[in-house]
């Protein structure tokens, strides 16, 4: 057996699953790095995207782990979320400025109530052209920031619960719980047209994948405390 292999095989985080509170403005990408840094592991991944803006579960594997990474991410996932009703802004969320604004005066409490029902099981959902989807190569957010327009072709997806959670207009707070591949943001978007004034998210935390919730993760500066105390009681 090699050095290396056998410092591999020795290093207490190899083949595990880490349960990640996601910071906000951090990528996935910034969480992998940071923990195949501190944890002098190669081989990582993590189990589904989460947006920079966005907070929450991040699953990541480590070693032979990586081979379950498929499976939690056909996992469904929960998600809690704000949105601001009556202005939009091109990526659905706070990336970018807001770029038209409507009266909101005649919007009620029961129209953003009614308007749930109609988005609840399979849904034909355009994804945002913000987003890290391939079109011919590239990535679709790529493209947007240069001002290119580009389609990107519906795609069902299942919305399996949708609760609207607090109401103080134009502030909309909700819960769903959706399929693989659903995009919040375009379900806001959607939301807002069904309203007749737009929308826009200005938040949105990850609570659950499958069976692994947020109340399970650990922040970054745990994971690192942990890492450091696991390498001072080897010394």
């Amino acid at each position: 057996m090699s050095q290396q292999n056998h410092q591999d095989n020795d290093n207490p985080f190899l083949n595990k699953v880490f349960l990640v509170d996601k910071d906000l403005r951090w990528t996935s990408f910034d969480v992998v790095k940071k923990l195949r840094i501190l944890f002098k592991i190669k081989k990582i991944g993590h189990a589904g995207t989460l947006d920079p803006l966005a907070t929450g579960l991040l699953i990541l594997c480590t070693g032979k782990m990586t081979k379950r990474i498929e499976k939690f991410m056909a996992q469904e996932k929960e998600y809690t979320g704000t949105m601001i009703i009556g202005k939009t802004t091109p990526s659905f969320d706070l990336e970018t400025e807001i770029d038209n604004e409507k009266n909101i005066d005649h919007i009620t409490e029961d129209k953003i109530y009614g308007s749930v029902s109609s988005f609840l099981g399979a849904i034909m959902q355009e994804p945002p052209l913000y987003s890290a989807i391939s079109i011919n190569g590239e990535r679709a957010y790529h493209k947007a920031r240069r001002g290119q327009q580009v389609s990107i072709q519906p795609r069902e997806v299942h919305l399996h619960e949708f609760e609207i959670t607090g109401i103080k207009l134009p502030e909309v707070d909700f819960r769903i719980v959706c399929s693989k591949g659903f995009y919040v943001r375009s379900l806001v978007r959607d939301f807002g047209i069904a309203l007749g004034v737009g929308a826009h998210m200005t938040a949105l935390r990850r609570t659950r994948i499958g069976s692994f919730t947020i109340e399970e993760a650990k922040t970054i500066e745990q994971i690192q405390q942990e890492v450091v105390s696991a390498r001072d009681e080897d010394l």
